[in-house]
């Protein structure tokens, strides 16, 4: 196994199993149910869980595997980072930090300042 090999399962499987356990669907997978969600042989994917718990990304859970604090910060990172462009603001759509968020009435000034800038 090469090292970029490596680093490219280890971001997919972070990933997955950090989506898994923020959509509630399971924060344990086993080695099967993880080859089946990233659509790999399980014999393949194996010897890279097995790496991974190693160094100190997953722990075993009985025969399956969880998160550690190290996997969850990096696999929060790396589905930040793949969703980017579809979590941020559109052009014209105002963020988190917006001013608008500060009462019902700024936010309706808000829109209402937004769609008259599209016209």
């Amino acid at each position: 196994m090469s090292e970029l090999d490596a680093l490219r399962v280890r971001e997919e499987v972070l990933q997955a199993m950090y989506w898994m356990r923020s959509e509630g669907l399971g924060e344990t997978p086993s080695a099967a149910e993880l080859a089946r969600f990233l659509a790999v042989p399980a014999a393949t994917l194996g010897p890279y869980l097995e790496r991974f718990v190693d160094e100190g990304y997953l722990e075993r859970a009985g025969e399956d595997f969880g998160l550690t604090e190290l996997g969850i910060e990096s696999g929060k990172r790396t589905f930040a980072e793949e969703f980017a462009d579809l979590t941020r603001p559109g052009h014209g759509e105002c963020d988190a930090d917006c001013w608008c968020h500060d009462s019902p009435e700024e936010a309706a000034r808000c829109l209402e300042e937004r769609v008259q800038h599209a016209h």
